[in-house]
């Protein structure tokens, strides 16, 4: 793929998109700290359920410190809607441990230093990055950007680092961020896993997916 059409796919996108850049309750909004527990949260779940723990999570333990003492039996009723709850409390609890004893009770802001906390990989730490510090250090390749990344056709592997690779060869590093918050919302809206609604996709005329299958059909006709 051509960076010329990767622009106008993001442009495009955009359009559809608009509210994926904007400032609204998300998981990925608030402190960096907030950010990186809800994050690490998220896994296996939906932005909605994350959210609606926020408040009893930080009212309760509002700094690393607080949760970093907290004991997991406390932890896994708050969070117990989001599944795998036994998991993450540990994780989240750990996480902030690390905080403490590493980092003085600061979320770093270096790929580097985030990808030593437990639970967090570079999709994480990228998220913390763009929004928690405003830095585009890389592309969170989630599901939903590993899927339209291989069905668009932008990349040809299931490899989320060599995803991300292709994804950060072929668009600008100035948008970044906003691009996996957009590609989320596509994936979320309109080119979900099991159903593709390529008939009200923005972009289906710069897809492999679409035009291998359009293809396909003219052939049977």
């Amino acid at each position: 793929m051509q960076k010329k059409t990767a622009a106008a796919m993001y442009s495009l996108l955009l359009q559809q998109y608009p509210a994926a850049r904007d400032p609204r309750p998300t998981v990925v909004r608030g402190t960096p700290f907030e950010v990186l527990i809800l994050t690490i949260l998220s896994a296996q779940t939906t932005d909605r359920a994350v959210l609606l723990v926020k408040e009893p999570l930080f009212t309760r333990y509002p700094t690393p410190a607080a949760l970093a003492q907290a004991e997991v039996m406390d932890v896994e009723p708050i969070i117990h809607s989001l599944g795998y709850y036994h998991a993450k409390a540990r994780h989240i609890i750990a996480a902030a441990g690390t905080l403490e004893t590493a980092f003085g009770g600061v979320v770093p802001g270096t790929m580097e230093e985030l990808l030593t906390i437990p639970g967090v990989g570079r999709k994480t730490a990228n998220i913390v990055l763009y929004h928690g510090y405003g830095k585009n250090e890389g592309i969170a390749v989630d599901t939903h950007v590993r899927r339209l990344a291989e069905r668009i056709g932008i990349s040809t592997t299931d490899n989320v680092i060599v995803i991300e690779r292709d994804l950060m060869a072929l668009f600008p590093k100035t948008i970044w961020g906003d691009l996996t918050d957009i590609l989320i919302a596509h994936g979320r809206a309109c080119c979900t896993a099991k159903k593709p609604r390529c008939e009200r996709c923005p972009i289906s005329r710069y897809c492999r997916y679409y035009t291998s299958s359009a293809s396909a059909k003219e052939q049977t006709h």
